[in-house]
This record gives structure tokens, C-alpha cells and sequence, in this order.
């Protein structure tokens, strides 16, 4: 189950890059930090998409921007997590501080349990902008992709001043305005789709790069730790107690801390028996 694996897993070497394409393209959002997921409502989603029926969109506050509001969708988020018997424990308190390391490690981690759920296959038949146009709590959408930082501006462009999904592509003058403009439109978004695909591969090239980077420092260091004239020493017990740590709720360093300062005391009782 992806809610025990440790820090050495792959999943924690996954790009906030790869992340945020990966949170763009299932949910059709336009974010570009991942602490802009700070607030819960797409680990909300994410959750429904992977299993209907069991989140109730309709308590998820899309546009929170108080760390009340967005602790009220991480309830949400617990409950479900509960529900479905996954034992993950959410650090709510950090999340919500919109710092970068900590909302990503948690969306790293929403990934490899997203990819481990029918064998990392989409729910095709699932709308994201619908559900969040039918679902989301108390929403005043108009227009689209404003300034704001908050989700709801990467919802619907074609919604009515009374939050109700509209299509303007719909009636005679709509399709009228389709049919002259279709075939200009095509060729400059198949341009766009060509440029969009040629981007996406360099970032993927770099995130790899970046993965294999950090992966080989740790790599070094548990070789390091493994040398026979070291691997005995309490140091390097602490760290690979840290490395080797499987539980993701629970934190090793504690352990790891223990392990060093019941050393320093042994070495100290030793040092008394001498004296004596």
C-alpha cells in the first residue's frame, strides 16, 4: 500500500514538475507551484476521481485561502481517508503554511497511491470541471484563469454570474461563431499542441536528471554508512535508520537521535568505570 512506503521509494524522487502535469492534465487545472495545492481541495479531487461516490464534493471549498477553510478540506480529506481504510496521517499543519517541500513530498505520495489504484488507469468517464462546477462549496465563478492563485480560477471560462455552467458553443449564434472560427483555430492549436509536447519532454529530461541527482547523494551516503571500518559506528545506525524508514507517518529521526545519545551515555558510563 502506497500510505507505508519510506523515503527511499521511488515516488519521493518524482519532480514537482512531473507532479504539477500530472495534477494539470487529470484535473484540467493550470497550476504552476505545488504549494498552490496548499489548500486540500485537489487531494480532495484526486481521492474522487480514484473513488466515486466516496468524497462529498459539495463540502469541498474550492477557493479557500484561510488555513480555517483549508483545514476544514483536509477533515474532508481524513474522513475519506479513513473511510477507505488508508492509513495515512495528513500533516495538516504544515500543509497548510503553502510550504513548498512539505506539499510536495504529500503529492508525491498522492501520486504513487493514485498510480497504484487500477493499475494506474484514468477514469475516462470522469469530468473534473463538471464535478467541480456541480460539487464545490459556495462558488462565485466568473470568468476564468484570473489572477488569483486559488483554484477557482482554473475552473470553467464559460460560467454564468449565478455560479451555473453554461456553453456558449451551444444555440445557432454559437455555432455559427465555431464553423468560421474551427478551421482558423485548428492549425495554430496543433502548433500549440507540438510546442507543448516538445516542452514537456525537456522538463522531463530535467526532472530525471534532478531525481537521479538527489537519488545518487543518497546512494553515496548509504554505501558510505555501509563500509565495514563505519557501518557499526552510531552515526551511521542513525542514518540508515532514517533511510531505511518505512512508515511515512511516523518520523525516524527520533529513533535515529536515540540511537546517538544512548551512545554518548554508554560512552560516558564507560569512561565513570574507568575512572574508578
Amino acid at each position: 500500500m502506497a500510505a507505508s512506503i519510506g523515503m527511499m521509494d521511488a515516488a519521493y524522487f518524482v519532480g514537482r514538475g512531473e507532479i504539477l502535469s500530472w495534477i494539470n492534465a487529470t484535473l484540467h487545472l493550470n497550476l504552476s507551484k505545488v504549494e498552490e495545492a496548499a489548500s486540500g481541495a485537489v487531494q480532495c479531487q484526486m481521492m474522487d476521481m480514484i473513488h466515486p461516490g466516496v468524497v462529498p464534493m459539495h463540502k469541498v471549498n474550492f477557493d479557500a485561502k484561510t488555513e480555517y477553510d483549508m483545514i476544514q478540506n483536509y477533515k474532508i480529506l481524513q474522513e475519506v481517508f479513513n473511510k477507505l481504510k488508508i492509513e495515512k496521517h495528513i500533516e495538516v499543519n504544515k500543509l497548510v503554511k503553502g510550504r513548498p517541500l512539505d506539499n510536495l513530498e504529500f503529492l508525491q505520495w498522492l501520486k504513487r497511491y493514485c498510480d497504484s489504484m487500477n493499475g494506474g488507469m484514468m477514469n475516462e468517464n470522469y469530468n473534473p470541471v463538471e464535478r467541480r462546477c456541480k460539487g464545490g462549496k459556495e462558488r462565485n465563478i466568473k470568468g476564468s484563469y484570473k489572477s488569483s492563485k486559488s483554484l477557482q480560477a482554473n475552473n470553467l471560462s464559460n460560467v454564468s454570474d449565478n455560479g451555473i455552467c453554461i456553453d456558449e458553443s451551444s444555440g445557432p449564434k454559437g455555432r455559427h461563431k465555431s464553423e468560421i472560427s474551427g478551421g482558423a483555430n485548428s492549425v495554430g492549436e496543433i502548433q500549440g499542441l507540438r510546442q507543448e509536447i516538445a516542452d514537456l519532454k525537456l522538463s522531463v529530461d530535467d526532472l530525471e536528471k534532478e531525481r537521479d541527482f538527489y537519488f545518487g547523494k543518497l546512494r553515496d551516503i548509504e554505501i558510505l554508512c555501509q563500509t565495514p571500518e563505519v557501518e557499526d559506528l552510531p552515526m551511521s545506525m542513525a542514518i540508515k535508520k532514517i533511510l531505511y524508514a518505512v512508515d511515512a507517518k511516523v518520523s525516524a529521526l527520533g529513533e535515529a537521535q536515540e540511537i546517538i545519545t544512548k551512545s554518548g551515555d554508554d560512552a560516558d558510563a564507560d569512561a565513570l568505570d574507568v575512572h574508578d
